[in-house]
């Protein structure tokens, strides 16, 4: 017969009830710790064999590359999460069109197979900001991830400067169309079923870097503003 925690508690002097009823919780958090550094280690595996089985050259591919590098670092974080650990990422003068034309080059895939096409436009200097590359690739992604997920028609990548502060917007074309059915891989990881995990990525990395993010909807779409202060010059 399985008794409730209250019932087995109530048989016990007090001290002993908050003794076993911490013992128990002690002991569930151990087998969900244990739990979830299995998977952190399942999904190190998966992408250790990926990162070695790609050619020679592959590094040259910049999509291929940069989503592997944000595949880790979001393992590393999800490991740090469970253990503890300070986040060692230090933010240091980057530019900021790689960021942004390698998160343009990730999601091309996309943007082909749902026949909705993805433009980059630049009209920036060739600025610098201090800033961790992996991060801000990260909100690029889930800008671009958000606008094909719930937006519709095509979505364009637009880049300013304004008063010493790169503005990057993602812009949709609208409300979205029913999608096609996908196979189930592809249809679980597009996260559907999870709202506002994105977007929150993409506040938490505007308030590392000193800047701003918006989400602004219309009729005609849907911009998303990612704002961030320039280090004070240019390469």
């Amino acid at each position: 017969m399985v008794l409730e925690l209250a019932e087995v508690a109530a048989g016990f002097p007090l001290a002993a009830s908050f003794a076993i009823a911490g013992g128990i919780t002690a002991f569930r958090e151990g087998r969900r710790r244990t739990s979830l550094n299995e998977a952190v280690h399942e999904l190190r595996r998966p992408l250790q064999a990926l990162a070695l089985s790609l050619p020679e050259g592959a590094e040259a591919n910049g999509a291929l590359d940069s989503s592997l590098r944000m595949a880790a670092a979001a393992v590393e974080r999800l490991d740090r999460e469970i253990n503890g650990g300070r986040d060692t990422g230090e933010l240091v003068p980057i530019a900021p069109g790689e960021v942004v034309e390698a998160a343009v080059a990730r999601w091309q895939g996309r943007a082909g197979r749902s026949r909705r096409p993805l433009s980059l436009s630049w009209s920036a200097s060739d600025p610098l900001l201090r800033g961790d590359p992996v991060e801000l690739g990260q909100a690029m992604d889930n800008m671009i991830s958000n606008a094909f997920e719930h937006g519709g028609g095509g979505v364009v990548v637009e880049v300013r400067e304004v008063e010493g502060r790169l503005h990057v917007a993602v812009i949709d074309g609208g409300r979205s169309l029913p999608s096609p059915r996908r196979q189930s891989a592809r249809a679980w990881l597009s996260g559907r079923s999870r709202h506002g995990h994105g977007l929150r990525v993409v506040r938490r990395a505007a308030a590392r870097h000193g800047g701003s993010f918006q989400l602004r909807r219309a009729f005609r779409g849907t911009e998303a503003r990612l704002e961030l202060p320039l280090a004070g010059g240019d390469r």
